[in-house]
């Protein structure tokens, strides 16, 4: 991690359209970036010191107090493998223990194999007690 920087900061949006679209995550379009990212709780980017590319981001968006979800954990492919991920991860919940309540409610949906990487964040699968339902609007 010494060639990068990480900043609690959201990404801009061209970033933010680039890096899920490169990371395998569903694009979304640049009228519904603009109007989500400003309402972001708290965001990370990771930048690569040489170029100042923009190659890691995440956020969370919630209400601050009781419900919180952990969002667009990416990371361009080029520089996965380098822990990039792990250290969003870390900066969320080092934010998360310090700005919100005990019994505030922090949620994810983990895709694939990815929900090995949440677990090492104390996340644990709600099932079967509950199971995470979603729908998208087309």
């Amino acid at each position: 991690m010494e060639d990068f920087e990480v900043l609690h900061e959201t990404p801009s949006p061209e970033d933010y359209f680039r890096l899920r679209k490169i990371s395998g995550l569903t694009p979304k379009s640049r009228e519904a970036i603009a109007r989500g990212l400003p309402n972001t709780l708290f965001g990370v980017i990771v930048r690569h010191k040489a170029d100042s590319k923009v190659v890691g981001m995440g956020r969370l968006v919630g209400d601050g107090g009781l419900f919180v979800q952990v969002v667009d954990i990416a990371v361009e492919p080029t520089c996965q493998g380098r822990g990039i991920g792990k250290t969003i991860m870390q900066t969320i919940m080092d934010w998360v223990k310090k700005e919100l309540f005990p019994s505030a409610y922090v949620s994810l949906i983990a895709d694939g194999e990815a929900y090995r990487l949440y677990e090492q964040y104390g996340f644990e699968l709600t099932a079967p007690r509950s199971v995470g339902m979603a729908i998208c609007i087309q």
